[in-house]
């Protein structure tokens, strides 16, 4: 063997040594939960229920929503300094929070934004769009009008917008998918999406066929499971977080999370928020998802 072959073969060598190591090494380095899981309890003991949130072992939060109380921004009452305080308090960051759509409007989303910068959010994500909205004709390219808008105030603020899906994205309107609509609508650089990986499969779709064809699209993901598929057959005005059945802890569904994870980097996630719509016990629900992404590898 001469010098060049043996180099070649030591190159070769270390390069399949590096694709072993991250297949075999791949975890969520940070895991996440939307405080929307946790909601009851939030409302009768903010802080107590972030400590045990941290106790866990997260380490981010996503808000579950902002409100406008008398023009400011509010979140269980709390103003954006004592919710960062908070999060600072027991070692939580909170990289993203839910906002309502008439909150996009040119009224309320410069508050929107100036709270996020006080929290210290990098994005800012629409959970819904009114069923009033998209009914109307050319609805879902109206909203995706309006996340255009969203997204440039944004960008220029340093921030990101995002949209998180449920499954009625999923059920065609006119011939088309709406999920399909709002991503071909909506500039990718102004307007990522937040893909809930649950409601995603309950309405049929692929989330790694997305991951393929708008590489980098999705910053953020919902993890929840579900222990069998329902029939879905409308987009009205249900509300299945609360009322399907079989929703349960991540792991102990049918969601293949090995298989869809080792996408992540193709899909550019940068953030996994477990999230269950209606446990039974909460805590113990979260403590049971974060135990199994810990030691899942991808």
């Amino acid at each position: 063997m001469n010098r060049r072959t043996f180099l070649g073969t030591m190159t070769a060598a270390a390069m399949l040594s590096q694709r072993m190591a991250w297949a075999a090494e791949h975890k969520i380095s940070k895991i996440g939960v939307q405080l929307y899981t946790v909601r009851d309890a939030m409302v009768k003991d903010f802080d107590g229920s972030l400590a045990k949130v941290a106790a866990i072992g997260y380490k981010e939060v996503e808000l579950a929503g902002f409100e406008m109380q008398g023009g400011k921004v509010t979140y269980f009452g709390r103003s954006p300094k004592e919710v960062r305080a908070s999060g600072d308090r027991y070692g939580l960051t909170v990289p993203a929070a839910h906002v309502n759509y008439t909150s996009l409007s040119p009224e309320n989303f410069p508050r929107i934004i100036e709270a996020s910068h006080v929290i210290g959010q990098g994005y800012i994500v629409n959970p819904w769009i009114d069923e009033s909205v998209r009914q109307k004709a050319d609805g879902w390219k109206n909203a995706a009008a309006a996340f255009n808008r969203a997204g440039e105030s944004c960008k220029k603020a340093g921030l990101q917008f995002a949209y998180h899906n449920h499954w009625f994205e999923f059920i065609p309107v006119e011939g088309k998918l709406p999920y399909d609509i709002l991503l071909q609508e909506t500039d990718p650089n102004l307007v990522k999406m937040e893909m809930d990986l649950c409601w995603i499969t309950v309405g049929g779709g692929d989330p790694i066929a997305y991951f393929k064809k708008y590489p980098g699209r999705f910053p953020l993901v919902h993890v929840k499971d579900v222990k069998a598929i329902p029939k879905v057959s409308e987009a009205g005005a249900q509300n299945f977080g609360d009322t399907m059945p079989g929703m349960t802890e991540v792991g102990s569904g049918v969601i293949d999370w090995k298989k869809i994870f080792s996408h992540s980097e193709q899909a550019g996630i940068k953030h996994y928020f477990v999230e269950h719509d209606k446990p039974a016990h909460p805590f113990e629900s979260i403590k049971t998802s974060y135990e199994y992404l810990a030691k899942l590898r991808f």
